[in-house]
């Protein structure tokens, strides 16, 4: 295997063009039952945490929002047959009680599976726009804790950058605790989820 500075090294070879590339790759594979985790983790291994952070957080927005609008359009029959899992169905339930809430929530949970929460979030009635807000604010301290730690596994040893990936997996834990606690808004509720309640 080869060393993570050698990667840092290889990567610098291959000019201005490869973040590019890779970040393409990203937003496309993680639209895909892929680990989103796995390209996060390098993305702070090759970039740092700067450049790390903003192509994972822009990659992973693309997928996402990509992913509901797809989904929605042309791959509901196709979609549905395989979320018939308890996660998924937990997920589905979640979604379908508390909308925007409940994609917030659940892109701060790091363990919630990424491809999964965009599939069940396009087939229930969470509106684009909520979605989109709650994907990024949900989104955004989870990466940035896994950036920080590709980093650091490059031997950089900011502690502020150290600091910072505590705090943010922190914020994820305490989602899940906060999230466990929420009272769950009762069917219909559409003030409360901010579904559509024509699209139902």
């Amino acid at each position: 295997m080869p060393s993570i500075d050698w990667v840092r090294e290889w990567r610098l070879s291959l000019g201005p063009w490869f973040p590019w590339l890779f970040f393409t790759a990203y937003a496309v594979v993680t639209m895909f039952p892929f680990p989103r985790s796995a390209f996060t983790v390098m993305s702070g291994v090759l970039f740092g945490p700067v450049v790390g952070f903003v192509g994972a957080l822009t990659a992973s927005m693309i997928a996402a929002v990509t992913s509901l609008v797809l989904v929605r359009r042309y791959g509901r029959e196709r979609i549905q047959p395989y979320l018939r899992t308890p996660v998924a169905r937990g997920i589905e339930s979640r979604l379908s009680r508390r909308g925007w809430l409940a994609v917030g929530s659940l892109r701060l949970i790091a363990a919630c599976p990424f491809s999964l929460a965009n599939y069940c979030s396009a087939l229930s009635s969470v509106r684009l726009v909520p979605y989109t807000v709650a994907t990024l604010i949900g989104m955004a301290p989870g990466t940035a804790a896994v950036v920080f730690l590709g980093d650091a596994l490059t031997g950089s040893r900011n502690p502020w950058l150290l600091a910072l990936t505590v705090f943010f997996f922190s914020l994820g834990i305490v989602g899940l605790v906060l999230d466990a606690k929420m009272p769950v808004p009762a069917e219909g509720d559409s003030a409360t989820t901010g579904a559509d309640p024509r699209t139902r």
